[in-house]
């Protein structure tokens, strides 16, 4: 019998760990390759996992809402299913003898998952956890006493981030003794106080409004009235905490601008039939904007940087992220790296390919990886503008509005009039420990120059 060992996939350079959704397959089902077997999620996108051969799935070694560690072997296939369903029906013992040899072969000493407990004690840590206790100060005699709340006690990335939370509040939660059936035992068998007789109080009757209550993740929430009670998705977990986490870090500033974007208008409007034409791709206003964006990155660079205690550091790579929304109605932001490197029709190109990988949730983890900047269209929601929040570790956040004709008075050389012009509001909300307001509201002008100094005659 040939035992084919499925192991947790790498989803990206810094992504050490991921969660298991749902299991698509059972222990005796038949696979074929690429066929997906389970779905798993990262902090940043779900994704399928395929089987790697044809066979049956003979053992599932984690369920699900388990967090594994990259590398670890999730399930074996038997690959030589067909070749034992085959065997001569004289032997009907034949099977069963080979069912005890596999188990012999394949032991439950041979699963090796990987352990980075070197000094931490005989409790898993993974990577991320360990790497996060690192940047806390938090030693292992400390990380021994977080309460876990992953498979047979482990510590997850919620756990930990969870009692950095807590520890700043001056709230220490500790973990519960793993041997603590033994120690209740007695207790069970002291005698139990007898019910002391209550005083008889008259009964009134109340008119009590009525209460909605329910429980998620063992907490229990209520309100009094009419209401429905929804439990986010892990999606909208996970982006509330990235939410919190950057308000939390950076102290955000917000300068807000505007520009007569007219010229791109029309441009894009007499140009959009030929383009897609000629290119295969559709254009809209994001690659313009994005463009518009790296000429300005490229004279004020500080804006495309990142702060690790007190060192800035400025990334020679320009990797735009676009606000992308999903068919669940959250956001992510996949990254279009090297922007700069790429003319109006590869950045086309890569916008509507990660627009649409984000429609259908086709998304890989390195898809939103690594940005340096990001650019947010609330403009396609109709709003005029807003106050975006920084995507971590970036320092600055661009946000277009809705484009609107408005009457506006035009400055000439003979004198001023009032026409009817495009105009649209910019929003750039930017780290002010390394981003003054000149600096920040200098280079908001900056992109609001380039946006209308546009060139009508421009080439692709």
């Amino acid at each position: 019998m040939a035992i084919v060992e499925l192991v947790m996939p790498k989803m990206g350079e810094s992504i050490m760990e991921a969660t298991i959704l749902r299991w698509h397959k059972k222990p005796g089902d038949q696979v074929k390759a690429d066929e997906t077997i389970l779905e798993i999620a990262t902090d940043k996108v779900d994704s399928e996992v395929p089987s790697i051969a044809d066979g049956e799935i003979t053992e599932i070694l984690y369920a699900e809402n388990d967090v594994v560690p990259v590398g670890a072997i999730i399930a074996r296939i038997n690959t030589n299913v067909e070749a034992a369903a085959t065997a001569p029906a004289t032997a009907p013992e034949a099977p069963v003898q080979q069912q005890a040899e596999v188990e012999v072969v394949t032991p439950q000493e041979e699963i090796h998952e990987p352990q980075f407990t070197t000094a931490a004690g005989p409790r898993f840590y993974s990577p991320l956890v360990l790497t996060i206790a690192q940047q806390e100060g938090i030693g292992f005699a400390e990380l021994e006493k977080i309460p876990g709340t992953g498979s047979e006690g482990r510590v997850t990335k919620k756990d930990i981030l969870n009692y950095v939370e807590s520890k700043a509040k001056g709230v220490v939660p500790t973990a519960t003794p793993m041997p603590v059936v033994a120690a209740a035992a007695p207790a069970q068998e002291q005698p139990k106080a007898q019910p002391q007789p209550q005083p008889q109080v008259p009964q009134v009757q109340v008119q009590v409004q009525p209460q909605t209550q329910a429980t998620a993740n063992g907490q229990s929430v209520s309100y009094t009235g009419a209401a429905e009670i929804i439990e986010m998705d892990r999606m909208r977990k996970l982006i509330a905490e990235h939410m919190v986490k950057s308000v939390q870090t950076s102290p955000h500033v917000t300068s807000f601008a505007e520009a007569d974007v007219t010229n791109i208008v029309k441009w894009r409007e007499q140009e959009k039939k030929n383009f897609e034409k000629r290119e295969g791709e559709k254009i809209t206003f994001t690659p313009l904007f994005i463009e518009a964006l790296v000429k300005c990155i490229k004279r004020f660079p500080l804006l495309n940087s990142s702060l690790e205690g007190d060192k800035i550091i400025i990334k020679k790579d320009i990797n735009v992220g676009m606000a992308a929304a999903l068919p669940t109605g959250n956001l992510i932001v996949p990254v279009i790296r090297n922007a700069d490197m790429l003319n109006l029709v590869g950045l086309t190109r890569q916008v509507n390919q990660l627009a649409n990988a984000a429609r259908n949730n086709k998304l890989r983890p390195d898809d939103t990886q690594n940005g340096t900047i990001t650019l947010t269209n609330v403009g396609n929601f109709g709003s005029l503008a807003g106050t975006p929040i920084i995507n971590q570790p970036q320092v600055a956040i661009l946000a277009v509005g809705t484009i609107k004709k408005r009457p506006v008075v035009i400055e000439t050389e003979h004198g001023d009039t009032i026409a009817i012009r495009h105009m649209m509001y910019l929003s750039m909300s930017y780290d002010h420990r390394i981003i003054d307001g000149a600096l920040g509201s200098t280079f908001l002008s900056a992109v609001v120059h380039e946006l209308e100094n546009f060139d009508m005659h421009r080439e692709y």
